[in-house]
């Protein structure tokens, strides 16, 4: 059995990459829509790489 520890882990690396795929998602949308580079979406979209970025990075180091 898998212990609490474990799957909190496992589900905040799932839901971390999920945040980063759809800031992905939302960028590359409002690019193919016409929006540039300094549009709402394209911003939105920055926030949410950097926040499943960060919070992926963060659960998967090593504590040294």
């Amino acid at each position: 059995m898998a212990s609490r520890q474990r799957i909190g882990s496992s589900g905040t690396k799932v839901l971390s990459s999920a945040i980063l795929v759809l800031g992905v998602v939302i960028a590359v949308r409002t690019l193919v829509a016409g929006g540039g580079p300094a549009s709402l979406g394209v911003l939105l979209g920055a926030v949410f790489m950097a926040i499943g970025g960060a919070r992926l990075y963060l659960a998967t180091r090593h504590p040294a």
